[in-house]
Protein backbone atom coordinates (compact mmCIF):
# COMPACT_ATOMS: atom_id res chain seq x y z
CA UNK A 1 0.00 0.00 0.00
CA UNK A 2 2.78 2.45 0.97
CA UNK A 3 4.71 1.59 -2.20
CA UNK A 4 1.68 2.33 -4.38
CA UNK A 5 1.08 5.68 -2.65
CA UNK A 6 4.77 6.53 -2.93
CA UNK A 7 4.76 5.70 -6.66
CA UNK A 8 1.61 7.79 -7.13
CA UNK A 9 3.24 10.79 -5.41
CA UNK A 10 6.40 10.42 -7.54
CA UNK A 11 4.31 10.13 -10.71
CA UNK A 12 2.23 13.20 -9.84
CA UNK A 13 5.36 15.14 -8.93
CA UNK A 14 6.93 14.21 -12.25
CA UNK A 15 3.83 15.37 -14.10
CA UNK A 16 3.95 18.63 -12.16
CA UNK A 17 7.57 19.18 -13.15
CA UNK A 18 6.77 18.47 -16.76
CA UNK A 19 3.94 20.98 -16.64
CA UNK A 20 6.14 23.80 -15.34
CA UNK A 21 6.43 26.55 -17.93
CA UNK A 22 9.76 27.07 -19.63
CA UNK A 23 11.09 30.58 -19.96
CA UNK A 24 12.88 32.14 -22.89
CA UNK A 25 15.70 34.62 -22.38
CA UNK A 26 15.76 37.75 -24.52
CA UNK A 27 18.90 38.89 -26.33
CA UNK A 28 19.95 41.98 -28.28
CA UNK A 29 22.15 41.29 -31.31
CA UNK A 30 25.58 42.79 -30.57
CA UNK A 31 26.10 45.07 -33.53
CA UNK A 32 27.69 47.83 -31.42
CA UNK A 33 30.55 45.56 -30.45
CA UNK A 34 30.88 44.25 -34.00
CA UNK A 35 30.06 40.68 -32.98
CA UNK A 36 27.48 40.09 -35.68
CA UNK A 37 27.48 40.27 -39.46
CA UNK A 38 25.20 39.82 -42.46
CA UNK A 39 27.25 38.81 -45.48
CA UNK A 40 26.26 37.90 -49.02
CA UNK A 41 27.83 36.29 -52.05
CA UNK A 42 26.73 35.83 -55.65
CA UNK A 43 28.43 34.50 -58.74
CA UNK A 44 29.44 37.28 -61.10
CA UNK A 45 28.56 36.24 -64.65
CA UNK A 46 29.63 32.73 -63.70
CA UNK A 47 33.30 33.78 -63.73
CA UNK A 48 33.93 34.67 -60.09
CA UNK A 49 32.18 35.24 -56.77
CA UNK A 50 31.26 38.71 -55.56
CA UNK A 51 31.06 39.14 -51.78
CA UNK A 52 29.74 41.91 -49.59
CA UNK A 53 27.88 42.75 -46.44
CA UNK A 54 25.37 45.08 -44.84
CA UNK A 55 27.19 47.37 -42.42
CA UNK A 56 24.13 48.53 -40.47
CA UNK A 57 21.43 46.34 -38.96
CA UNK A 58 19.81 45.63 -35.61
CA UNK A 59 17.72 42.96 -34.03
CA UNK A 60 16.85 40.78 -31.12
CA UNK A 61 15.88 37.21 -30.41
CA UNK A 62 14.45 35.06 -27.66
CA UNK A 63 15.80 31.62 -26.89
CA UNK A 64 14.76 28.90 -24.49
CA UNK A 65 17.22 25.96 -24.46
CA UNK A 66 14.49 23.72 -23.04
CA UNK A 67 12.13 24.63 -25.86
CA UNK A 68 14.09 26.10 -28.80
CA UNK A 69 11.10 25.68 -31.12
CA UNK A 70 9.43 28.54 -29.21
CA UNK A 71 12.29 30.95 -29.96
CA UNK A 72 11.79 34.12 -32.03
CA UNK A 73 14.00 36.33 -34.21
CA UNK A 74 13.50 39.88 -35.52
CA UNK A 75 16.08 41.71 -37.64
CA UNK A 76 15.98 45.04 -39.48
CA UNK A 77 18.64 45.78 -42.12
CA UNK A 78 19.55 49.22 -43.45
CA UNK A 79 19.82 48.39 -47.16
CA UNK A 80 21.58 51.71 -47.83
CA UNK A 81 24.54 50.25 -45.91
CA UNK A 82 25.29 47.63 -48.58
CA UNK A 83 29.06 47.33 -48.94
CA UNK A 84 30.82 45.30 -51.63
CA UNK A 85 34.11 47.17 -51.18
CA UNK A 86 33.61 49.09 -54.44
CA UNK A 87 31.93 52.53 -54.37
CA UNK A 88 30.59 52.54 -57.94
CA UNK A 89 29.21 49.02 -57.66
CA UNK A 90 27.60 49.87 -54.30
CA UNK A 91 25.92 52.86 -55.94
CA UNK A 92 24.51 50.49 -58.58
CA UNK A 93 23.42 47.98 -55.89
CA UNK A 94 21.45 50.78 -54.18
CA UNK A 95 19.70 51.71 -57.45
CA UNK A 96 16.27 50.47 -58.68
CA UNK A 97 18.14 47.75 -60.65
CA UNK A 98 18.84 45.96 -57.36
CA UNK A 99 17.87 47.06 -53.83
CA UNK A 100 16.01 50.28 -54.73
CA UNK A 101 17.04 51.80 -51.40
CA UNK A 102 15.46 55.19 -52.05
CA UNK A 103 12.04 53.53 -52.05
CA UNK A 104 12.85 50.62 -49.70
CA UNK A 105 15.62 51.65 -47.27
CA UNK A 106 14.92 48.79 -44.89
CA UNK A 107 14.72 45.01 -45.14
CA UNK A 108 13.29 42.89 -42.33
CA UNK A 109 13.24 39.28 -41.21
CA UNK A 110 10.59 38.06 -38.77
CA UNK A 111 10.61 34.42 -37.69
CA UNK A 112 7.38 32.42 -37.91
CA UNK A 113 8.49 28.90 -36.96
CA UNK A 114 11.54 27.10 -35.60
CA UNK A 115 12.14 23.48 -36.64
CA UNK A 116 14.61 21.71 -34.35
CA UNK A 117 16.97 19.22 -36.01
CA UNK A 118 18.98 18.50 -32.87
CA UNK A 119 20.26 20.38 -29.80
CA UNK A 120 22.56 22.62 -31.84
CA UNK A 121 20.96 22.79 -35.29
CA UNK A 122 17.60 24.04 -36.43
CA UNK A 123 15.79 25.78 -39.27
CA UNK A 124 14.29 29.22 -38.78
CA UNK A 125 11.35 29.78 -41.12
CA UNK A 126 10.30 33.40 -41.43
CA UNK A 127 9.25 36.28 -43.61
CA UNK A 128 11.98 38.23 -45.38
CA UNK A 129 10.85 41.59 -46.72
CA UNK A 130 13.25 43.01 -49.29
CA UNK A 131 12.69 45.52 -52.09
CA UNK A 132 9.03 45.78 -51.09
CA UNK A 133 8.41 42.02 -51.45
CA UNK A 134 7.76 39.60 -48.57
CA UNK A 135 8.62 35.93 -49.04
CA UNK A 136 9.06 32.99 -46.69
CA UNK A 137 12.68 31.85 -46.37
CA UNK A 138 14.35 29.14 -44.30
CA UNK A 139 17.64 29.86 -42.53
CA UNK A 140 19.72 26.83 -41.55
CA UNK A 141 21.18 27.67 -38.13
CA UNK A 142 23.84 26.17 -35.89
CA UNK A 143 24.29 27.18 -32.27
CA UNK A 144 27.95 28.07 -31.72
CA UNK A 145 28.00 28.52 -27.95
CA UNK A 146 26.90 30.47 -24.91
CA UNK A 147 28.17 31.65 -21.55
CA UNK A 148 29.30 34.54 -19.37
CA UNK A 149 31.44 37.27 -20.89
CA UNK A 150 34.32 39.14 -19.15
CA UNK A 151 32.07 42.18 -18.51
CA UNK A 152 29.47 40.45 -16.37
CA UNK A 153 26.99 39.74 -19.16
CA UNK A 154 25.79 36.58 -20.81
CA UNK A 155 26.12 35.85 -24.54
CA UNK A 156 24.72 33.36 -27.01
CA UNK A 157 25.89 32.92 -30.60
CA UNK A 158 24.67 31.33 -33.82
CA UNK A 159 25.66 31.12 -37.44
CA UNK A 160 23.21 30.60 -40.27
CA UNK A 161 22.85 30.58 -44.02
CA UNK A 162 20.18 30.68 -46.67
CA UNK A 163 19.81 31.36 -50.37
CA UNK A 164 17.37 33.68 -52.09
CA UNK A 165 16.47 34.13 -55.74
CA UNK A 166 16.77 37.70 -56.99
CA UNK A 167 13.61 37.44 -59.09
CA UNK A 168 11.59 36.39 -56.02
CA UNK A 169 12.25 39.85 -54.60
CA UNK A 170 11.55 41.79 -57.80
CA UNK A 171 15.23 42.52 -58.44
CA UNK A 172 15.22 43.22 -62.14
CA UNK A 173 18.90 43.23 -63.07
CA UNK A 174 19.74 40.00 -64.89
CA UNK A 175 23.42 39.05 -64.96
CA UNK A 176 22.79 35.69 -66.61
CA UNK A 177 21.83 32.20 -65.48
CA UNK A 178 24.81 31.78 -63.12
CA UNK A 179 23.89 34.93 -61.16
CA UNK A 180 20.30 34.30 -60.10
CA UNK A 181 20.82 33.25 -56.48
CA UNK A 182 22.36 35.14 -53.55
CA UNK A 183 23.81 33.25 -50.59
CA UNK A 184 23.34 34.97 -47.23
CA UNK A 185 25.60 34.14 -44.30
CA UNK A 186 24.65 35.35 -40.84
CA UNK A 187 26.79 35.49 -37.72
CA UNK A 188 24.87 36.51 -34.64
CA UNK A 189 26.06 37.06 -31.09
CA UNK A 190 23.37 38.16 -28.67
CA UNK A 191 23.75 39.85 -25.30
CA UNK A 192 21.19 38.78 -22.72
CA UNK A 193 18.89 41.65 -21.72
Amino acid sequence: MFAKKHLAVVALSSLGLLALPSFADNYTIDTKGGHASINFSIKHLGYSVLTGRFDTFEGDFSYDPAKPEASTVNVTIDTTSVNSNHAERDKHLRSPDFLNVQKFPKATFVSKKIVVDDKKEFDIVGDLTLNGVTKSVTIEVEKIGEGKDPWGGYRLGFEGETEIKLKDFNIKMDLGPASQVVKLELNVEGIKK
